[in-house]
């Protein structure tokens, strides 16, 4: 497995590797890489003939009072779990070669970012779609893959792609989950014992929504009401969203019809987790 750390080199391999015809994966990531990183990696090893798997914990989507330099970091983790699982390539750029000290340019997005996670976290989304922009510009991938667990985030890039005339096909991988339920995030491993524990309600309350839909209920009303008090029971510091969203243009919508996506955001303690099913299809 080749490591890369500078933007240039990742640039220059990937435009060479495309004169040759090869088919280029991409899987960006934030690092701290888990078993819901590797089913992505090993998802694009199946779509390309060169999986490239970035790890950049990006500056400009953190807010002012996030956790950009507590993020979780394990470097040589990251690296044996990317050559473990097949990847040609990891790119490992310095923050301070991907953004100039001068910075202007970003790319922002009016309409889908506008609910969810991007109410509570503002011009976290802008600082989402710069840096895939600019990753797709530097690996030059046929195809990038990302988890659905980041369900906002996932629709976000499908309209980047769409809007820009990014060249890129996006492939999106079910979140993948611990056996209790609880969906695999890097931020898990702010949970103490106790926390983690009570953050199960959150996959334990999709089920219980999901149940419902196949039972036949289709109000969004009634399915938050059946939802709110598993979350409540569980005491978190703060229940940040509750919502029942069209799927495409992830607006809230009275009643299940076709795809809709039900998407949670609680906080335990200072940890922000995030969830979501897609119900309807």
């Amino acid at each position: 497995m080749n490591l890369i750390e500078r933007p240039r080199e990742m640039q220059e391999c990937s435009l060479k590797l495309r004169r040759e015809g090869r088919r280029i994966g991409l899987v960006p990531t934030m690092g701290f890489l888990h078993e819901g990183h590797a089913a992505l990696i090993r998802r694009a090893r199946t779509l390309a003939d060169w999986c490239v798997v970035s790890v950049f914990v990006n500056p400009t989507q953190f807010g002012p009072h996030e956790d950009f330099t507590a993020y979780p970091r394990d470097p040589q983790r990251d690296a044996e779990l990317c050559r473990a699982c097949g990847a040609d390539a990891l790119f490992r750029p310095a923050a301070a070669d991907m953004y100039a000290a001068d910075h202007s340019v970003y790319v922002d997005e009016r309409d889908l970012s506008a609910g969810l996670c991007g109410a509570f976290r503002p011009g976290h989304f802008r600082g989402v779609l710069t840096v895939v922009a600019k990753l797709f510009n530097l690996v030059q991938p046929d195809v990038a893959v990302f988890g659905q667990k980041d369900a906002q985030q996932a629709r976000l890039i499908q309209r980047l792609v769409r809007d820009l005339n990014f060249p890129v096909h996006v492939v999106i991988e079910p979140t993948v989950r611990e056996p209790d339920g609880l969906a695999l995030s890097s931020r898990n491993a702010y949970l103490n014992a106790d926390e983690r524990r009570r953050a199960l309600s959150l996959s334990q309350a999709l089920r219980r929504a999901e149940a419902l839909v196949r039972e036949g209920e289709r109000d969004a009303e009634r399915l938050k009401a059946a939802m709110r008090p598993i979350l409540e029971a569980a005491a978190p510091t703060e229940i940040q969203y509750l919502e029942i969203v069209n799927y495409q243009t992830l607006r809230p919508t009275p009643q299940v019809a076709g795809p809709t996506l039900i998407a949670v955001a609680v906080k335990f303690g200072k940890t922000r987790l995030i969830d979501n099913v897609i119900v309807g299809r």
